[in-house]
């Protein structure tokens, strides 16, 4: 593993989405409004129900976020997409913070299971990224995982085999 901590704060994250973190060219985030996090609790290349590495991060709701105005009018719900963004976007970090190299895109995902909504009233969201598969070779840099999103400690997402790796082109 790279020299890094195991938790970040915003400040941090926003580091990363001007590529400040990792070094230019390396994994990086989005900036707001698509940072779908406001903070990483835990992080490892080793822990996790398999061994292989997890993420636990946390997203604080409010009423004035962007995605409430337009989706929908008179009937504010958080995109489920949104949701399966942040779990790829964390997937894409835990693979910079052990130090491989290339920036990362999303490969796909195996199921979603959208179980409840996100609207205005719930005040926070807990990612949970737990890695199966963590593969660094000359030609291939991915991580596979399962992850789930709760909603104020009710599962509302759940995801398995979401695909991310990482490229120098």
């Amino acid at each position: 593993m790279a020299d890094y901590p195991s938790s970040f704060d915003r400040d941090d994250l926003l580091k990363c989405a001007r590529g400040e973190l990792f070094g230019p060219g390396n994994a990086q985030l989005p900036e707001p409004p698509m940072l779908m996090m406001d903070r990483i609790t835990e992080i490892s290349g080793d822990g996790g129900a398999h061994g292989k590495g997890h993420v636990v991060a946390e997203f604080d709701i409010t009423p004035d976020l962007w995605f409430f105005k337009c989706h929908f009018p008179g009937n504010p719900i958080m995109p489920g997409c949104l949701g399966l963004d942040g779990l790829w976007q964390l997937t894409g970090f835990n693979l910079g913070w052990r130090g491989w190299q290339g920036r990362g895109y999303a490969l796909g995902v195996g199921e979603v299971k959208l179980t409840g909504m996100v609207r205005p009233d719930r005040k926070m969201l807990t990612y949970y990224v737990d890695f199966t598969k963590a593969v660094q070779t000359r030609r291939l840099t991915m991580g596979v995982a399962n992850g789930r999103v709760e909603a104020d400690g009710e599962v509302i997402y759940q995801v398995t085999d979401m695909k991310v790796a990482l490229s120098e082109n």
